[in-house]
């Protein structure tokens, strides 16, 4: 009777939650985990606005990422919701990344995060990015001086955009899960519908190309998205804006910056689909959007 279970490996699923100030790499470690592009990255800080709940599924574990919003003090409505979305899902994992930038060392970015941590009861791993950006006899003197403010889990250093050590943290990872459901199909690497990732795409490359004024003015919203009988898939997307002399700055000389997001993008979304991709864009002008809560709640920024 004993032997009938043996060999059988019990399978572990639970939730992760990656913290960390404005521009430390969320959006690149969690692509970089789940082995597929659901999360923008910009060089530009607070980038990301909805909790993305990136999955990772392996033969006897799945682990549900939310990569939040960077935690700093909010300067508008809209950076008040990002700032809650952040803190409060720490609330509802089985653990947490702290995730830090290894070359710019400790500051008061962190010291305020690592605050919030302080009431947090789940494990928390410090995790040290951009380690490919400083000498190796740095590292052990800045991790003394994390570990001297917070009773971190465990420690690991990695280069997200080089995936060094990323493996090593999902084996550490592996240690905190729950034994629990596969809550994903196997194949799925997100929760978000396709909609919301295209949009997200589109915003990322209207970061890439803009000015340092355009970033947290703009909101995409994926107006229709159907497939023609030819098997192309047909978008039509608006990208808002705050103000008239946003709305030119996007559409750029004769249309020349739109026309290049659209081709970036397309391509992305091409990726994404594996289809072929027809995409419209169109700019308009909501004045001050970020600090409308109907607008934010049409947009799909909600605190609940």
């Amino acid at each position: 009777m004993s032997g009938s279970t043996k060999g059988k490996e019990k399978f572990h699923s639970g939730f992760v939650a990656i913290v960390g100030r404005p521009n430390v790499g969320k959006s690149t470690l969690i692509n970089e985990m789940i082995g597929q592009k659901i999360a923008i990255m910009s060089d530009k800080p607070q980038t990301t606005r909805n909790k993305i709940h990136g999955v990772y599924t392996k033969e006897n574990k799945q682990i549900v990422f939310l990569d939040t919003p960077g935690i700093h003090k909010p300067q508008s409505k809209l950076g008040d919701f990002m700032v809650k979305a952040a803190v409060g899902t720490l609330g509802e994992v089985d653990a947490a990344l702290f995730l830090i930038d290894a070359s710019e060392g400790l500051g008061g970015g962190d010291r305020f995060i690592i605050e919030q941590l302080k009431n947090v009861k789940t494990p928390v791993i410090l995790v040290m990015n951009k380690i490919d950006k400083i000498h190796p006899e740095a590292l052990l003197p800045l991790i003394a001086q994390y570990s001297a403010l917070h009773d971190f889990a465990e420690v690991v250093p990695i280069s997200a955009l080089q995936g060094n050590n990323v493996n090593t943290l999902l084996d550490v990872l592996t240690k905190y899960l729950p034994e629990g459901p596969q809550y994903y199909p196997a194949d799925q690497v997100t929760d978000h519908p396709e909609q919301f990732v295209c949009a997200e795409l589109i915003r990322e490359k209207i970061l890439h190309q803009t000015r340092e004024e355009i970033p947290h003015s703009i909101a995409v919203s994926i107006e229709d998205m159907r497939v023609q009988e030819n098997g192309v898939v047909s978008i039509g997307a608006v990208i808002f804006v705050e103000r008239d002399s946003q709305k030119g700055i996007v559409i750029g000389k004769q249309g020349a910056l739109l026309k290049e997001v659209g081709r970036l993008a397309r391509r992305d979304i091409e990726l994404l689909l594996g289809s072929r991709v027809f995409l419209e864009l169109w700019v308009k002008v909501k004045k001050d959007w970020r600090n409308h809560d109907r607008v934010l709640k049409d947009l799909g920024f909600r605190n609940d």
